[in-house]
């Protein structure tokens, strides 16, 4: 499956998931004017679920910034519950990511190795940061698990960005 990648500045896609809990989310729109949207690979993936602890313990660090946070998977309801009940998270949690929402999102997508991993294709990990104006401020995209951004590190970047006395633009979007 090819998809292309989205470009930072991009209008972030229109993708309403099933949230668990109950009812649906609008990717990229919630609660603060910001928004951190994390694609992760899902319960089979112990990589997955260490980032999405050390994203618990900084919640209110981007809530104080005025960054809502969510996390999103192509695991099933069942799954993507029995993986939550062991990290107790303070965040939205979504599911069941189409392959066709995985190609919007421009991330990677893996065939599980065997059964034992998982029983249909995932996104490997992605991350958005999503402005006020609904468009791509930070993006981070990876083809593995060994590669996602430190979040201690974003979220400091996410700070200098919104503080309006360094007037930081988006990165990267300069057209050769």
């Amino acid at each position: 499956m090819s998809s292309e990648k989205l470009p930072a500045g991009a209008t972030f896609p229109d993708l309403t998931v099933s949230r668990l809990g109950g009812g649906t989310l609008t990717l990229g729109q919630g609660d603060k004017d910001w928004q951190l949207v994390i694609v992760y690979r899902g319960k089979h993936c112990p990589l997955c679920t260490r980032y999405l602890k050390e994203l618990n313990g900084l919640i209110d660090e981007f809530a104080e910034l005025g960054v809502g946070v969510v996390a999103v998977s192509a695991d099933p309801e069942e799954k993507a519950t029995d993986h939550m009940a062991d990290i107790a998270p303070r965040f939205d949690v979504c599911y069941d990511l189409s392959l066709d929402q995985m190609a919007a999102l421009g991330v990677y997508v893996s065939e599980p190795r065997s059964p034992k991993e998982t029983d249909r294709p995932f996104a490997e990990p992605g991350l958005f940061v999503v402005n006020g104006d609904g468009r791509i401020q930070i993006t981070d995209i990876s083809n593995a698990p060994f590669a996602r951004p430190d979040l201690q590190t974003l979220r400091n970047g996410v700070k200098f960005i919104r503080d309006p006395e360094n007037n930081y633009p988006i990165r990267g979007t300069y057209a050769a």
